[in-house]
């Protein structure tokens, strides 16, 4: 079922002359398929049968756009078996894993569809015209959100479903009314192939224009970089490292037409662990962070890569219960030898830092790409004065700064860099005492949690999954739940438009049936 080739439209192409091959991590050998880099002649092509769906998918009704989606699920699903064996033999993950990020992917998709049918996200806002104001007279005014035009998707490493090929980011930009051109991660390349199968044949299946959807191949920085300096491109969706993220946002912004980048990047995920919180339940958040920590191989975003509390016996109780919780738990693999080894370096160059110390680290012996989750520890002061320490390591890692007071710990947060998320474990009645260190978490992340762990990612309207720089490069946006959408529209206001010639969602009779702000009134009834 894998030929090795780029979805070009609908063409399985492969003129060029590099080939790649994907890596089994669980076995450490390459896996069988051959895979060839899209050609620069592919590349144009792609962008260019991209910009031309875009001038008829851009006004499809909602209806048809909504088909397009639940037909690309229901394709996913079609695939059945062959897809998840595929996703386990390129991610090292486990066949739970699979079938739970084909679930989500699945939700997202139809989350949108509904959407879409629904029709309010829009936002139709209408103020009608005042022909006697004096001393001026009042225009009709209509706007609403419009589609931004072709999309390039770059997937990412840790959800070869989810945030890859027809993930949130794909899915939302189809949505939107956007063609998308996904360059396929290097790492799973089968795996969105095969899921580029099932888009091209719903869009076959719904009558969807040549181009509303690519699949490309490429390994290096080539590919990614023609792509986005290409004057047809619009806009960009990326999620992993800060420095790929940001090589791209600078590319965008150096164009002679610069363009967004929506890159979602790196977090380390602040825990602030007040004393009441672990005097009264040790273990219980022991081994919740243990397993927080150990998920995936600590390969998401939402990773806790930090630890704040203040020092004492509590702290010292609560220490010796996670090591005990981190040291069971059996190691699991990792996405690639080059994400393994990127993680010990990462966590040998943070251990050879003065004043750190090793709490946990598995002691067993493990298989070649299975990482060894480890717990490091320095004092407040020595964080402080070393920024090294806060970089993050992708992988099951975390340190633990034991902190002087709360004091020091609200200057910690002051410190740092952006981040997805910021967590608080207290007693409901003790979070009162530390406004400062609420404060300057809510300053500092896009999602504030209250005993709780950061990893797991509600897809629904009220998530927020995005923060200020680096976590995202814009916070004003999220890449999870409905409101993803945002990031391909841009407003766009009409002015004493004909009633008949205006978008139907900004027509006085309101044949959508949609709520709409009428004069300053949310309301779904006609004019």
């Amino acid at each position: 079922m894998i030929t090795g080739k780029n979805y070009v439209g609908s063409q399985l192409l492969a003129s060029g002359t590099t080939t790649y091959r994907t890596i089994n991590p669980q076995l450490n050998i390459e896996n069988p398929w051959t895979f060839t880099e899209a050609s620069a002649e592919e590349i144009e092509q792609a962008v260019h049968l991209a910009h031309n769906a875009f001038k008829t998918y851009k006004d499809f009704p909602a209806e048809r756009k909504a088909a397009f989606l639940n037909g690309i699920a229901d394709e996913i699903l079609a695939l059945g078996d062959s897809l998840l064996e595929i996703y386990c033999t390129e991610s090292g993950f486990l066949r739970g894993r699979a079938e739970s990020e084909r679930g989500r992917t699945v939700f997202q998709l139809r989350a949108f569809a509904n959407m879409l049918l629904e029709g309010s996200w829009v936002e139709a806002t209408i103020d009608t015209a005042i022909p006697d104001r004096s001393p001026l007279p009042k225009e009709d005014l209509r706007k609403m959100l419009v589609p931004l035009g072709p999309v390039v998707v770059f997937g990412s490493s840790n959800f070869p479903f989810a945030f890859s090929t027809a993930g949130g980011d794909t899915a939302s930009a189809l949505a939107a009314g956007c063609p998308v051109i996904v360059k396929s991660h290097s790492m799973h390349i089968g795996t969105g192939e095969m899921v580029a199968s099932a888009i091209i044949n719903a869009a076959k299946k719904q009558n969807m224009p040549e181009g509303v959807f690519s699949n490309l191949i490429g390994g290096g920085v080539t590919l990614g970089a023609t792509l986005v300096k290409h004057p047809l491109v619009k806009a960009v969706g990326f999620t992993g490292s800060i420095k790929g993220g940001r090589a791209l946002f600078d590319l965008a912004s150096q164009r002679p037409e610069p363009i967004p980048v929506f890159a979602e990047m790196g977090s380390i995920n602040p825990v602030v662990i007040l004393p009441e919180a672990i005097e009264k339940n040790s273990k219980k958040w022991a081994t919740a962070y243990a397993s927080s920590i150990t998920l995936g191989t600590g390969q998401f975003c939402t990773n806790p890569g930090l630890l704040l509390a203040l020092k004492g016996k509590h702290l010292d109780a609560f220490l010796n219960d996670l090591t005990q919780e981190i040291e069971k738990i059996a190691p699991s693999c990792m996405l690639h030898p080059s994400i393994k080894s990127d993680f010990n370096i990462g966590k040998e160059k943070i251990r050879a830092q003065s004043g750190v110390t090793t709490i946990a680290e598995y002691k067993g012996e493990t298989a070649p790409n299975f990482a060894s989750q480890t717990i490091l520890s320095v004092e407040g002061k020595t964080f402080l004065e070393n920024k090294t320490l806060s970089h993050e390591v992708f992988g099951p890692f975390s340190i633990v700064v034991q902190c002087e007071n709360s004091e020091e710990i609200t200057t910690i947060i002051d410190k740092l860099d952006g981040q997805l998320t910021g967590t608080i474990l207290a007693e409901p009645d003790e979070i009162s005492k530390y406004n400062a260190v609420v404060n300057a978490l809510q300053n500092r992340v896009g999602r504030l949690i209250f005993n709780g762990v950061p990893t797991g990612v509600e897809v629904c309207a009220s998530m927020l999954h995005g923060g200020p720089y680096p976590s995202s490069s814009d916070a004003r946006f999220t890449a999870v739940g409905i409101h993803a959408v945002k990031r391909w529209v841009r407003p766009f206001s009409y002015q004493n438009w004909p009633d008949e010639l205006l978008p139907e969602a900004l027509q006085n009779k309101n044949p959508l049936n949609i709520n709409r702000t009428v004069n300053d009134i949310l309301t779904n009834k006609p004019i």
